[in-house]
């Protein structure tokens, strides 16, 4: 294998879910194509890149800024439902059952790996909370260790603020992310969420 095909690999490896075997065959792949079907892949790459931003508000990826969600009047402004990443916001919109606002944190706390408070979009929240429209926020992170205690320090910071805080009901498999659980499942955890 050349440098560059070695480079290629490991630079694939980075993608979530791409491990060894299929990087190396996503490299072969790619360097076997044809040039002009190479330049469209990087140009589409590119296109998306500069295209997409983080709404202002959210901090959902999208493609305008207020995101499509922000923006829309229909949706319920009186909640709140926050994600560690915008794919998850993808996901809950896929189950069809959710009709409020986001906030996207962009990570969850994690001391192991020097993820504090500082390093995520905490204190955005509570500053969109302050215009006291919003009653409820629901608590959407991973069932994993950094998600529990992501959704349990916002749970303790928001009490007194007297804004009903809920986490969404255990539909979710434990160690799962949501933005691979299926409709119905996330659908049924987020209908079903427990005040915290």
């Amino acid at each position: 294998m050349t440098n560059a095909l070695e480079r290629l690999v490991e630079e694939l490896r980075r993608l979530p879910g791409i491990g060894a075997k299929s990087a190396r065959r996503l490299a072969y792949h790619l360097v076997e194509l044809p040039p002009e079907e190479v330049d469209r892949l990087v140009a589409t790459i590119t296109a998306a890149k500069e295209a997409t931003k983080h709404c202002s508000i959210c901090f959902n990826l999208s493609a305008q800024d207020p995101c499509e969600f922000c923006a829309n009047e229909n949706r319920d402004h009186t909640t709140i439902c926050v994600v560690e990443t915008s794919r998850d916001v993808m996901a809950i919109e896929r189950s069809g059952d959710y009709k409020g606002l986001y906030h996207v944190l962009e990570g969850a706390l994690s001391p192991m790996e020097g993820i504090g408070a500082g390093d995520i979009r905490i204190k955005e929240l509570i500053a969109r909370l302050r215009d006291g429209v919003v009653n409820e926020v629901i608590l959407a992170t991973d069932p994993d260790v950094e998600g529990e205690a992501t959704a349990l320090y916002i749970a303790r910071l928001l009490q007194p603020s007297g804004i009903k805080v809920t986490r969404i009901a255990r539909g979710v498999p434990v160690g799962g992310d949501i933005e691979y659980a299926d409709e119905v499942t996330l659908g049924g955890a987020v209908t079903n969420r427990q005040e915290m």
